[in-house]
């Protein structure tokens, strides 16, 4: 009888033997697939860190501009008998300072433009936000004239259907009053007109 019995026993440890075998090759090859896939991913992200970087690198920085004061003026308004005036700073935003050594050449006429524009205006128009941009586009408008290039006279001139800069500046969004300061001329090294001081007596 004892002859019988053992035979049996050995292909069930024989089994058992091989099911562990498999048990811990699957084992080992998933880990090993989870390792592969971890670090695929890690490859895939430095090499998509290094791309940014490269990309970043090689990106033109943005041009930093050059702000050029201009002296402060002082003008009599057009006020009816002639006893108010202003106090006016005024800093240009321009390119680079290359444009702020040529606009330099220039400043005697500039300045003779920006006191005539002044003396036209009224301390009314003056007071308002609106009267202010105005001013300043025309003031871009002058500053850009020696150095060869010509803004529209009026900032909402661009707004088809529209007759008057009244009527065309109601149409415009109040967000994009900020931008009348700005020119919209392409290459025009002029980027805008800022107000360091404004003084109406």
């Amino acid at each position: 009888m004892s002859t019988t019995a053992e035979p049996e026993k050995k292909p069930v440890k024989s089994k058992k033997l091989l099911i562990i075998v498999v048990v811990v090759v699957l084992l080992l090859l998933m880990a090993g697939g989870g390792a592969a896939y971890v670090l695929s991913q890690r490859h895939t992200a430095d090499e998509d860190g290094e791309e940014l970087a490269a990309a970043q690198e090689h990106a033109e920085p943005a041009s930093v501009p050059t702000f050029l004061p201009v002296d402060t003026m002082v003008v009599n308004l057009a006020d009816p008998g002639g006893e108010r005036f202003a106090q006016v700073g005024i800093t240009l935003e321009l390119a680079d300072a290359k444009t702020a050594e040529r606009v330099k050449q220039y400043m005697p006429s500039i300045r003779s433009s920006v006191l005539l524009l002044l003396s036209q205006r009224t301390s009314d128009e003056l007071l308002r936000r609106d009267g202010k941009e105005k001013l300043a586009h025309d003031i871009l408008r002058e500053v850009s004239r020696p150095l060869g290039f010509s803004v529209p006279e009026t900032p909402s001139a661009a707004v088809p259907g529209t007759t008057d800069g009244s009527k065309a500046a109601k149409t415009k969004d109040k967000d994009k009053s900020k931008k009348r300061t700005k020119t919209d001329v392409p290459d025009n090294p002029v980027r805008g007109v800022l107000f360091s001081g404004f003084i109406i007596q």
